[in-house]
Protein backbone atom coordinates (compact mmCIF):
# COMPACT_ATOMS: atom_id res chain seq x y z
CA UNK A 1 0.00 0.00 0.00
CA UNK A 2 1.58 2.93 -1.03
CA UNK A 3 0.60 6.65 1.03
CA UNK A 4 0.15 9.65 -0.42
CA UNK A 5 2.54 12.29 0.21
CA UNK A 6 1.58 14.56 3.35
CA UNK A 7 -0.54 17.63 2.45
CA UNK A 8 1.14 20.75 3.12
CA UNK A 9 -0.88 23.01 5.83
CA UNK A 10 -3.29 25.47 4.18
CA UNK A 11 -1.12 28.35 4.77
CA UNK A 12 1.98 26.32 3.04
CA UNK A 13 1.49 29.06 0.36
CA UNK A 14 1.44 32.09 1.84
CA UNK A 15 4.18 31.01 4.23
CA UNK A 16 6.24 30.34 1.32
CA UNK A 17 5.20 33.60 0.16
CA UNK A 18 6.73 35.44 2.91
CA UNK A 19 9.46 33.85 2.87
CA UNK A 20 10.36 35.49 -0.48
CA UNK A 21 8.88 38.94 0.55
CA UNK A 22 11.58 38.43 3.50
CA UNK A 23 14.19 38.29 0.96
CA UNK A 24 13.51 40.73 -1.41
CA UNK A 25 15.64 43.73 -1.39
CA UNK A 26 13.86 47.01 0.63
CA UNK A 27 12.97 48.95 -2.32
CA UNK A 28 11.35 46.04 -3.85
CA UNK A 29 9.32 45.06 -0.76
CA UNK A 30 7.96 48.59 -0.11
CA UNK A 31 7.12 48.42 -4.24
CA UNK A 32 4.61 45.44 -3.47
CA UNK A 33 3.29 46.56 0.05
CA UNK A 34 2.58 49.81 -1.89
CA UNK A 35 0.63 48.26 -4.45
CA UNK A 36 -1.69 46.57 -1.12
CA UNK A 37 -1.94 49.94 0.45
CA UNK A 38 -1.33 53.90 -1.06
CA UNK A 39 0.16 54.80 2.19
CA UNK A 40 4.03 55.16 1.54
CA UNK A 41 4.67 55.80 4.91
CA UNK A 42 2.70 52.62 5.38
CA UNK A 43 4.89 50.42 2.91
CA UNK A 44 8.38 51.69 4.20
CA UNK A 45 7.42 50.80 8.37
CA UNK A 46 6.10 47.04 6.85
CA UNK A 47 8.87 46.73 5.07
CA UNK A 48 11.48 47.43 7.46
CA UNK A 49 9.90 45.21 10.26
CA UNK A 50 11.32 42.32 8.23
CA UNK A 51 11.92 39.60 8.42
CA UNK A 52 8.24 38.29 9.55
CA UNK A 53 8.47 34.95 11.33
CA UNK A 54 4.91 33.75 10.54
CA UNK A 55 2.22 34.80 8.24
CA UNK A 56 0.07 35.99 11.13
CA UNK A 57 2.76 38.27 12.59
CA UNK A 58 3.01 39.83 9.45
CA UNK A 59 -0.46 40.14 8.87
CA UNK A 60 -0.63 41.71 12.66
CA UNK A 61 2.07 44.12 11.99
CA UNK A 62 0.22 45.36 8.94
CA UNK A 63 -2.57 45.88 10.72
CA UNK A 64 -1.38 47.30 13.63
CA UNK A 65 0.94 49.80 11.56
CA UNK A 66 -2.15 50.69 9.82
CA UNK A 67 -3.90 52.13 12.66
CA UNK A 68 -1.23 54.12 13.93
CA UNK A 69 -0.49 56.03 10.93
CA UNK A 70 -1.85 59.71 11.32
CA UNK A 71 -4.99 60.68 9.80
CA UNK A 72 -3.30 62.00 6.71
CA UNK A 73 -1.14 58.64 5.62
CA UNK A 74 -5.20 57.33 5.57
CA UNK A 75 -6.23 60.15 3.41
CA UNK A 76 -3.06 59.04 1.38
CA UNK A 77 -4.30 55.81 0.93
CA UNK A 78 -7.53 56.14 0.28
CA UNK A 79 -6.30 58.41 -2.50
CA UNK A 80 -4.69 55.26 -4.32
CA UNK A 81 -8.14 54.12 -4.94
CA UNK A 82 -11.25 54.82 -7.87
CA UNK A 83 -14.06 55.83 -6.92
CA UNK A 84 -16.88 52.22 -6.57
CA UNK A 85 -17.89 52.69 -10.58
CA UNK A 86 -15.19 54.08 -11.89
CA UNK A 87 -14.20 53.16 -15.06
CA UNK A 88 -11.12 55.26 -16.35
CA UNK A 89 -8.55 53.60 -14.15
CA UNK A 90 -5.16 54.76 -16.27
CA UNK A 91 -4.81 57.43 -14.04
CA UNK A 92 -1.16 57.70 -12.53
CA UNK A 93 -2.46 57.18 -9.00
CA UNK A 94 -3.88 54.33 -9.69
CA UNK A 95 -1.19 52.78 -11.62
CA UNK A 96 -0.53 50.43 -8.74
CA UNK A 97 -3.78 49.33 -8.04
CA UNK A 98 -5.86 50.14 -11.20
CA UNK A 99 -6.55 45.66 -12.14
CA UNK A 100 -6.73 45.29 -8.42
CA UNK A 101 -9.81 47.46 -7.71
CA UNK A 102 -11.69 45.97 -11.51
CA UNK A 103 -11.16 42.49 -9.95
CA UNK A 104 -12.47 43.80 -6.45
CA UNK A 105 -14.91 46.04 -7.81
CA UNK A 106 -16.58 43.14 -10.33
CA UNK A 107 -19.88 43.76 -8.28
CA UNK A 108 -20.14 46.46 -10.65
CA UNK A 109 -20.41 44.54 -13.67
CA UNK A 110 -23.86 43.52 -13.18
CA UNK A 111 -25.21 47.32 -11.98
CA UNK A 112 -27.61 48.71 -13.80
CA UNK A 113 -27.34 52.18 -15.51
CA UNK A 114 -29.72 53.42 -12.49
CA UNK A 115 -27.30 51.80 -10.27
CA UNK A 116 -24.08 53.55 -11.84
CA UNK A 117 -25.94 56.98 -12.21
CA UNK A 118 -26.70 56.73 -8.57
CA UNK A 119 -22.82 55.88 -7.71
CA UNK A 120 -21.97 58.99 -9.92
CA UNK A 121 -23.97 61.04 -7.97
CA UNK A 122 -23.43 59.62 -4.23
CA UNK A 123 -19.97 59.12 -5.19
CA UNK A 124 -19.70 63.29 -5.60
CA UNK A 125 -22.08 64.20 -2.78
CA UNK A 126 -19.79 61.73 -0.58
CA UNK A 127 -16.14 63.09 -1.77
CA UNK A 128 -17.54 66.70 -1.14
CA UNK A 129 -18.81 66.27 2.18
CA UNK A 130 -15.79 64.00 3.43
CA UNK A 131 -12.91 65.26 1.37
CA UNK A 132 -12.40 61.75 0.42
CA UNK A 133 -12.88 59.04 -1.78
CA UNK A 134 -15.88 56.61 -0.13
CA UNK A 135 -14.03 53.51 0.32
CA UNK A 136 -15.47 49.73 0.99
CA UNK A 137 -14.24 46.77 0.75
CA UNK A 138 -15.70 45.11 -2.42
CA UNK A 139 -14.49 42.15 -3.04
CA UNK A 140 -17.89 40.09 -3.35
CA UNK A 141 -20.26 42.71 -2.87
CA UNK A 142 -22.83 43.40 -5.10
CA UNK A 143 -23.41 46.79 -6.46
CA UNK A 144 -26.96 47.18 -4.57
CA UNK A 145 -25.08 46.21 -1.47
CA UNK A 146 -21.97 49.08 -1.83
CA UNK A 147 -24.67 51.47 -3.52
CA UNK A 148 -26.82 50.81 0.18
CA UNK A 149 -23.68 51.45 2.08
CA UNK A 150 -22.99 54.65 0.33
CA UNK A 151 -26.63 56.02 1.09
CA UNK A 152 -26.20 55.50 4.58
CA UNK A 153 -22.75 56.53 5.02
CA UNK A 154 -23.48 59.60 3.99
CA UNK A 155 -25.29 60.75 6.70
CA UNK A 156 -22.16 59.49 9.28
CA UNK A 157 -20.35 61.91 11.56
CA UNK A 158 -16.73 63.38 9.72
CA UNK A 159 -14.79 61.78 12.06
CA UNK A 160 -16.97 58.27 12.45
CA UNK A 161 -16.68 58.41 8.40
CA UNK A 162 -13.37 58.70 8.30
CA UNK A 163 -12.14 56.18 10.87
CA UNK A 164 -15.02 53.58 8.79
CA UNK A 165 -13.10 53.98 5.52
CA UNK A 166 -10.19 53.33 7.86
CA UNK A 167 -11.45 49.88 8.64
CA UNK A 168 -12.32 49.31 4.91
CA UNK A 169 -8.54 49.91 3.77
CA UNK A 170 -7.32 47.41 6.36
CA UNK A 171 -10.09 44.99 4.98
CA UNK A 172 -8.95 45.86 1.44
CA UNK A 173 -5.02 45.61 2.18
CA UNK A 174 -5.72 42.30 4.42
CA UNK A 175 -6.73 40.71 1.08
CA UNK A 176 -4.20 42.57 -1.49
CA UNK A 177 -1.46 40.98 1.14
CA UNK A 178 -2.84 37.54 0.76
CA UNK A 179 -2.81 37.45 -2.71
CA UNK A 180 0.74 39.12 -3.03
CA UNK A 181 1.72 35.87 -0.46
CA UNK A 182 -0.44 34.00 -2.49
CA UNK A 183 1.23 34.55 -6.13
Amino acid sequence: MSRSPPTPPADQPLSDGLARFNERDHREAVKALHACCGSEVWAAAVADGRPYATVEDFFRAAQDTWFLLPEGEWLEAFAHHPRIGERKLDSARFAATAAQSAREQSGMDAATDDQRHEFEDLNARYAKRFGHVFLICATGKSAAFMLDQLRSRLVNEAHTELHTAAQEQSRITRIRLERMLAS
